[in-house]
This record gives C-alpha cells, sequence and structure tokens, in this order.
C-alpha cells in the first residue's frame, strides 16, 4: 500500500510553520525533510518521526517506537492525536532536525574516476 497524496498535503499544512519542510517521494512512499535533512519517512500513511532525545522528551509516555518497512531502523511512530495538534507536530519537526547531524555533502556528478 502506498500512501496517499491527501495524507502529504496534510502533514505539509500542518507544518507550515516550520521553514524549509518538504516532502519527495521515493518508491511509492515518501521523505520528510527539514533543512536538507531527513527527519521522518511517511509509510503506508503513517508518519515515522527519527528518533532522537529531545523527540522522545517530547513526545513522553506515549512514545511508540516502529519500523517504516520492514528492515528499517527504528523510527517514532506519530499517532493521529500527534498529527492533529500542528503546534506539537511543528515543535517535533524542529527538535529532530536540529539534533540531526546536517547531510553530508553531495559529490559533484562525473567527478567519478574511470579505470
Amino acid at each position: 500500500m502506498t500512501t496517499n497524496q491527501s495524507t502529504i498535503d496534510y502533514l505539509l499544512d500542518q507544518l507550515s510553520t516550520v521553514p524549509n519542510v518538504r516532502a519527495h517521494k521515493m518508491f511509492g512512499e515518501y521523505a520528510l525533510y527539514c533543512d536538507e535533512k531527513v527527519v521522518a519517512l511517511v509509510c503506508d500513511n503513517q508518519l515515522f518521526v527519527k528518533i532522537t532525545p529531545q523527540g522522545k522528551a517530547l513526545i513522553g509516555e506515549r512514545y511508540v517506537e516502529g519500523e517504516a518497512y520492514p528492515g528499517a531502523k527504528p523510527s517514532m511512530v506519530i499517532d493521529t492525536e500527534e498529527l492533529d495538534d500542528a503546534e506539537r507536530l511543528c515543535e517535533l519537526i524542529r527538535l529532530t532536525a536540529d539534533a540531526l547531524p546536517a547531510p553530508k555533502p553531495k559529490r559533484p556528478r562525473g567527478t567519478r574516476s574511470r579505470k
């Protein structure tokens, strides 16, 4: 089952106050970026946020781990109640992005060495 565009539209609307948030479609599912860092995956219409100590503290006792897909690293599964609270969701995404390292710079295309 793939994620519906309406789910992504809703998430992006909920996160509209967070600068530099975007979704990128991959293999029928989506990666959610903040400041060019992958902060979450959306798989089967479910939001999976990368685990950080700050995020765990914010979610508190409602913290639940799950895998976005078989073999994926564990992530925080965000329930519908959390999704509907835009202010809290925005805070979670901001905290997660701030806690993650900057992405590695991309290599320019065509710089592979040939043998």
